[in-house]
């Protein structure tokens, strides 16, 4: 009985304290728009549009240039998008893509995925390890072919995938291609697939996948730039969270994320948040797992790709008004399977507003420490109250001699 109401009271104190962090109630009205104002198909350009309760998050998709995605955070729940499509396409694109009304817009940021490195990784995983005459070409993600997006978004589901391949003096990709999927949240929950990544209605994901794309070397391994562009004032600050839970995704313990320090001790932000791990299937599984490994931030010297919407945006002269970082990650090791194998991998990462999400302990781990750890602790007390009391009634039972 002691046993099973210590259960109860931890699993009581557990629920509450998750409602209190996680509002699962909170929705957010999302819709998908293509192209808005162009009848075209042969560019990309995806808006995603997050209404909250006094609110909006406008998530900017595209493929003009360097896949890029903009997060634009505004307090009305009245504020749209505004794209300039003959500026867009000038050689001076500055104010192209701009969000209205300009005074409602509280904090915005970019996020290009502007390379992709290939490298002998038969000797080393580890990218800064690799010598030089071990690099192939690097494919250059701002000259890749993008398949049309018209057929290949699902306003149900809140997916788009954007699909491109290489050719021309980096190489040709074959039959394969590299995507990236999109996925929007109207609510708080958790991926059914791997990683399971938990998600709120403040962020949207990213899937980074190689498909059938043909290596150039027997110990091929690849690697991804990403770019970052916070607002001057501001500065990126890349985090490790460690845990001794890997119950929604086995073997690894380790969450790293992007954040964005605010400015001012502002209470607007930003993240890039994602489980330090790949899979080598579309169906992935724990034996799909691959090595992912993330390397130091960079602050200096980081440029962001001329043909990106970023300048559409933040202006031409971007490197001089913002802050720009840049991070690689590298995926598959020395002692591993190498993506000749399989050749697929893929990679989740989450683009959000806000604080990012914080995993907590699952019910039924919680339920499983209550009774480990708490049946010993019972059973002890127990035990030395029972001694107690058969000790005490066996020196009652001697009557005293007159």
């Amino acid at each position: 009985m002691l046993v099973e109401r210590s259960c109860v009271f931890l699993l009581l104190l557990w629920l509450v304290g998750t409602l209190a962090r996680d509002p699962v109630g909170y929705r957010r009205k999302v819709s998908l728009e293509y192209n808005p104002g162009l009848n075209i198909s042969s560019v990309n350009l995806l808006h995603i549009r997050a209404v909250g309760n006094n609110d909006t998050i406008h998530y900017v998709w595209s493929t003009i240039g360097a896949p890029t995605a903009l997060l634009v955070y505004t307090r009305s729940q009245n504020s749209t998008l505004h794209v300039n499509w003959t500026k867009l396409f000038s050689p001076a694109p500055s104010g192209a893509v701009h969000v209205e009304p300009t005074d409602s817009v509280l904090y915005s940021t970019a996020v290009i995925f502007s390379k992709v490195f290939e490298y002998n990784g038969a000797n080393t995983s580890d990218l800064f390890k690799v010598p030089a005459d071990q690099f192939y070409p690097t494919y250059n993600l701002a000259n890749f072919t993008w398949e049309s997006l018209g057929d290949k978004m699902n306003k149900t589901t809140l997916t788009a995938t954007f699909r491109g391949a290489a050719s021309g003096p980096e190489g040709t990709f074959g039959n394969g291609s590299i995507s990236f999927q999109v996925t929007a949240y109207e609510e708080n929950s958790r991926d059914a697939r791997l990683p399971r990544l938990l998600h709120t209605a403040n962020c949207s994901k990213v899937n980074f996948v190689m498909s059938g794309v043909a290596p150039r070397g027997n110990h091929s391994r690849f690697a991804l730039e990403i770019v970052t562009v916070e607002e001057r004032e501001g500065r990126k600050q890349l985090e490790s969270i460690r845990s001794i839970d890997d119950e929604y995704t086995p073997t690894i313990f380790e969450m790293a994320q992007l954040v964005s320090v605010p400015r001012n001790h502002s209470t607007t932000s930003s993240f890039l948040q994602w489980k330090t791990t790949a899979y080598s299937s579309q169906h992935a599984e724990r034996a799909d797992t691959i090595h992912c490994q993330y390397y130091p931030l960079q602050t200096t010297n980081c440029t962001v790709p001329r043909s990106s919407i970023a300048h559409a945006y933040f202006g031409e002269d971007l490197e001089s008004h913002h802050a720009i970082a840049a991070i690689n990650i590298s995926f598959g090791s020395e002692d591993g399977e190498a993506y000749e194998e399989k050749r697929y991998l893929s990679w989740s990462a989450l683009i959000g507003f806000g604080e990012p999400p914080k995993d907590t302990f699952s019910t039924l781990v919680i339920a499983i420490l209550a009774v480990g750890l708490g049946t010993p602790v019972v059973l002890l007390v127990g035990g030395s109250i029972a001694a107690f009391v058969s000790r005490k009634k066996r020196y009652s039972e001697y009557e005293p001699i007159n």
